[in-house]
């Protein structure tokens, strides 16, 4: 399973958890979760080749946006699919949105909450990066008329672009770089000008996206170096003026540790402020488990009317270190309260189980998948 979780209630009254997956065969699945102790899967859909992947999709009322990214530059498809499931078990395509190029593998992963507007981490067709590890930007799609996506604008970290005034940014070691590329692009209804962008080993970018076709650069945080890159979520916490921003661990047996949980301070958000970081469980432990260990994604705190919102309680993905929650009502002092590590799928090649991703509904179940076994785990929470 990948990293997109989206929740639909249907006309008919039922609760639909929609899917992405991590690599080919599957591109999509639907899961009944009505009752949640018997969740019955709905549909289950293929992608067109095993060169493709769709690792993130999001869900808007009776509509899905979902990924696509191929395994080289200039394969296809690659890009987005708009696709109407009021009739979940009948997915029906919308439109699709082309990103390929000779230096694009298209969608990495996007993000879908007011239903007129998709952001994505995309290639484009006419964008050349100086690397080509920095090939995915951050885009903005107007899905206003969802059969006639167009492009309403982009921006990109300044440096990695051929052409660009700005020099190239200085790499990480080889050892952990990955490249200067967007990753998480999270933008809030009831702040519709700002856009959070986890850019891996750029660190995180707070964009003015009050008009949309001239993003410009509010605030800019980077811990790595000294640490070791691939900045992926950043969820503002609005009313607390606080920033929670996870690392993305990429390397099993923690050869890429330390990937945290961090909290800032954004009061002033032109300056944030790292003031804590969650604890996590030993790493001297965890790393000899099998597959990752450490920070992934976080519940976001969509605002759609499905999705459960906090700002004390952060409840995440840490891969062999399963499901963990962290209360960080004092923020300096964040401290764990509840943790879900079940033992890995049969078939798992990492030898233990590796949750992707987690989203919590507004009853406050929570649905996690795992990355390489697959499967979903619907559980409730006792803190």
């Amino acid at each position: 399973m990948g990293e997109g979780i989206g929740i639909q209630l249907t006309r008919d009254g039922r609760r639909i958890v929609w899917l992405a997956h991590e690599s080919a065969p599957k591109n999509f699945t639907a899961v009944d979760v009505s009752d949640p102790r018997a969740p019955k899967l709905v549909v289950q859909t293929e992608l067109p080749h095993a060169r493709v992947r769709s690792n993130s999709l999001e869900v808007f009322g009776d509509m899905m946006a979902v990924a696509y990214q191929v395994a080289q530059p200039g394969m296809t498809p690659a890009g987005f699919e708009l696709f109407d499931i009021s009739v979940p078990e009948t997915p029906r395509s919308i439109s699709f949105f082309d990103c390929s190029g000779p230096h694009s593998r298209g969608v990495h992963q996007l993000w879908f909450a007011d239903g007129e507007y998709v952001h994505l981490a995309s290639g484009a067709g006419d964008f050349v990066p100086r690397d080509q590890r920095d090939d995915q930007i951050y885009r903005v799609i107007d899905v206003r008329d969802p059969t006639r996506p167009r492009e309403a604008g982009r921006w990109w970290m300044p440096g990695t672009m051929q052409g660009d005034a700005a020099p190239p940014p200085p790499r990480l070691p080889e050892r952990v770089g990955t490249g200067f590329r967007a990753h998480n692009t999270n933008v809030y209804p009831s702040h519709p000008d700002r856009a959070y962008v986890g850019y891996i080993d750029g660190g995180f970018f707070v964009l003015d996206i009050a008009d949309k076709s001239a993003p410009k650069m509010v605030a800019h945080f980077n811990h790595s170096p000294p640490y070791n890159g691939f900045t992926h979520t950043v969820l503002p916490l609005f009313e607390r003026g606080l920033m929670v921003v996870t690392d993305e661990s990429v390397m099993d047996n923690g050869q890429d540790w330390p990937k945290l949980v961090w909290i800032l301070d954004a009061r002033d958000e032109t300056n944030p402020v790292s003031i804590a970081t969650c604890p996590m469980p030993p790493v001297d432990v965890f790393s000899r488990r099998g597959g990752r260990f450490g920070a992934h994604n976080i519940h976001e705190n969509n605002e759609g009317p499905l999705s459960w919102r906090s700002e004390q309680t952060i409840v995440g993905a840490f891969f062999n270190g399963g499901v963990r929650a962290y209360d960080i009502s004092n923020q300096y002092q964040p401290r764990e309260v509840g943790w879900f590590v079940p033992d890995a799928p049969a078939n798992s090649p990492a030898g233990a189980i590796q949750i992707n991703d987690v989203f919590v509904d507004e009853r406050g179940v929570t649905y996690a998948v795992d990355r390489m076994g697959g499967g979903l785990f619907v559980l409730e929470a006792e803190f």
